[in-house]
């Protein structure tokens, strides 16, 4: 209950947020904005709602995977479950909802809370790796063809993102390989958190290390999984990246090509990851105009913006909620 009431009030911030966001968007350039959507081709929304379903499908499917051995989940009820947790992770800080609402839908499919557990992490070690090397390609593309010469402070922040999340990997490959050193690096990141007056519970992140570490057991015995499943996670992401340059076709500017939407979205999203608000609402609006501006004249980057944040933000937490509210019912 304490859980829901806190995703309610997630939600009124999130609308709050997002009436803030459109005043300031729509403030000065209203009558553009309006002109904008009325020249837009409207089947390119539905072209961007597919590959938003798309991208959605492909990590469906490697969670489906994941579980497959135990044959007790079906792929359409995997691709539901990773609809309902983009509503868990849109209404939650850092979307920290998504993994324990995965966990609880899977132990509804009876399987054992611990092995539910240890397929999540498998499903975000997957999930992590594909953002680093998909990152790792963004920052290369900018570097030979320095894609954002004007906006340097705000491509350092997200290099800096970047760089905690090859930590993160790189933490979770030592894990694969020796638990005990993880472990000591981690009580080094504790003692000094404790220094600046921060308490962490060690026995909950001892339990953690442990399930990170029996899952990664696991994925040793199935290579090929880990491969697929990574392969299908950067096509996710692919898939994803991809959306606003469809929706600038749908708006006729032919000043964006598809490396550039690619880089630029990898950037966003990288920045938008370390947003602590629900949907890293008003950061990832912000970076999305910093980047995407170097393509798109102000004409239309509003327009850009409300469209490509409407498919690949709120269709996720609509579609996600109803869903959530049906599996209730099934459930009962």
């Amino acid at each position: 209950m304490k859980q829901l009431d806190k995703i309610k009030k997630n939600t009124i911030l999130i609308s709050i947020i997002t009436i803030i966001i459109l005043f300031f968007v729509l403030k000065d350039d209203f009558e553009n904005i309006v002109l904008s959507f009325q020249k837009f081709d409207k089947k390119y929304i539905i072209i961007g709602i597919f590959f938003y379903f798309l991208s959605i499908s492909l990590k469906g499917y490697s969670n489906y995977l994941i579980v497959n051995n135990k044959k007790k989940v079906s792929l359409l009820e995997a691709i539901k479950h990773n609809i309902i947790v983009q509503f868990f992770n849109g209404v939650t800080p850092f979307a920290t909802g998504g993994q324990p609402m995965e966990i609880y839908m899977l132990t509804e499919h009876k399987i054992p809370a611990l092995t539910a557990t240890n397929q999540t992490i498998q499903g975000f070690i997957f999930y992590q790796i594909a953002l680093v090397v998909c990152g790792i390609a963004a920052v290369i593309c900018n570097y030979y063809y320095s894609f954002f010469p004007k906006i340097k402070i705000l491509r350092y922040f997200v290099f800096g993102g970047f760089l905690v999340n090859i930590m993160v990997v790189i933490l979770l490959l030592l894990l694969s390989y020796s638990k005990k050193i993880t472990t000591g690096v981690i009580n080094i990141g504790i003692q000094g958190l404790k220094k600046l007056k921060i308490e962490v519970d060690e026995k909950k992140v001892d339990n953690k290390i442990d399930i990170y570490h029996q899952g990664f057991q696991e994925l040793k015995k199935r290579k090929n999984l880990a491969i697929i499943g990574i392969f299908l996670n950067i096509s996710s992401l692919l898939a994803l990246y991809i959306i606003p340059f469809f929706i600038a076709k749908g708006m006729h500017i032919s000043s964006l090509s598809i490396i550039e939407t690619v880089t630029a979205s990898s950037y966003v999203y990288i920045l938008g990851s370390f947003i602590p608000i629900p949907g890293s609402s008003g950061g990832i609006e912000y970076g999305f105009t910093q980047f995407f501006g170097n393509f798109i004249t102000q004409d239309y980057i509003s327009a850009v913006l409300i469209i490509w944040r409407f498919i690949t933000y709120y269709i996720g937490i609509i579609t996600g909620a109803i869903l959530f509210n049906i599996e209730k019912k099934e459930i009962k």
